[in-house]
């Protein structure tokens, strides 16, 4: 087995400096070319790093964790797969937790932090989050990353452009026709939720168009949250013709209980979701998505806690490169004359 003394033989370089370009260390202020040259010799001789002897000579343990709502929910699996490419890459492994299970078991952050089984938390914050539970993750020393969550004061994050991408699927309906227009959003306490229903509301204003009250619903991104709010809009006197989703899960809810209600999509109504995943894809009839930058989304959360963890920065990133993209499917068409 390769040893870094082999590797800084065949770089010709210092022991010391493959250990810090290896490890990633911020002080290892080497030219590009000669990092290349390490990484290149590393790579011949098949060496891969000792976690055991390098977690007790830097007291870290080369592990993340990551905490999401669901781990079933199809959202996430772009985020995950993006996380754990970008960790892998630094060299480190993701431990995944489930948010519902730490709210069953109230020991479980305070131990994932005292015990020091990983070297930082990446958190995507779910609607059922508890304050305490948040605060247990921020009052220690353990460095912190929210994941399109706006954090405490203090605290890193890394969020999508939500804003943006509510805009884009406001602007397809009213390009369609509609002013009808209704928005299914996620419940009033969410970061996310605020910033979609900010888009919806500045796109529906830049055309001139009002925006009802009773055409806003607040009650959750889950599909049961969605099937009751189409049920609350499908029942006004004066329905819309047209709804934003400001998630795909939601959007899966109010699909189904427009069908229900014997309503034809797109006909009767038009859904527009905001997320793209396979399960839009695949419902009948096919779910008009915007698809969020969610893998890039991952691969930066990654940097961030990394950054946090090897130099103690602390910042806020919007995600905006790849921008959002509408993928038009079958949900959406013109208003009925």
């Amino acid at each position: 087995m390769a040893t870094l003394s082999d590797v800084a033989a065949r770089a010709g370089v210092s022991v010391s400096a493959v250990s810090r370009v290896l490890s990633d260390a911020p002080s290892a202020r080497v030219s590009e070319a000669t990092r290349q040259r390490i990484h290149d010799a590393a790579s011949e001789l098949g060496y891969r790093p000792n976690f055991a002897a390098r977690a007790l000579k830097f007291a870290r343990t080369n592990v993340v964790g990551l905490v999401v709502p669901d781990l079933t929910n199809a959202i996430f699996t772009e985020l995950m797969r993006g996380v754990e490419d970008e960790a892998h890459r630094r060299g480190y492994m993701v431990l995944l937790a489930r948010a519902e299970g730490m709210l069953d078991d109230e020991e479980q952050i305070p131990r994932l932090i005292g015990e020091g089984r990983v070297d930082g938390v990446l958190v995507q914050v779910g609607d059922n989050m508890r304050p305490q539970d948040l605060e247990s993750l921020v009052a220690g020393r353990l460095p912190v990353v929210f994941v399109n969550s706006m954090p405490p004061q203090g605290v890193g994050s890394v969020v999508l452009d939500d804003e943006r991408g509510l805009r884009l699927a406001t602007q397809h309906l009213i390009d369609l026709g509609h002013s009808r227009i209704a928005l299914i959003n996620g419940l009033p306490a969410s970061d996310t939720a605020r910033r979609r229903e900010a888009g919806f509301r500045a796109t529906m204003a830049d055309a001139g168009l009002e925006v009802r009250e009773e055409f806003i619903t607040r009650l959750g991104y889950d599909p049961r949250s969605g099937g009751i709010a189409l049920a609350e809009l499908a029942g006004l006197d004066w329905p819309p013709s047209a709804v934003v989703v400001a998630n795909v899960n939601a959007a899966h809810g109010a699909l189904l209980e427009g069908r229900r209600r014997g309503l034809s999509v797109p006909e009767d109504l038009s859904i527009v979701a905001m997320h793209d995943a396979w399960t839009a894809e695949n419902a009948w009839p096919p779910l008009t998505a915007v698809r969020m930058p969610l893998y890039e989304l991952g691969r930066m959360a990654m940097t961030a806690v990394f950054e946090r963890i090897t130099a103690g920065a602390v910042s806020t990133v919007v995600v905006r490169d790849p921008a959002p993209q509408l993928v038009v499917r079958e949900s959406t068409g013109a208003p009925r004359a």
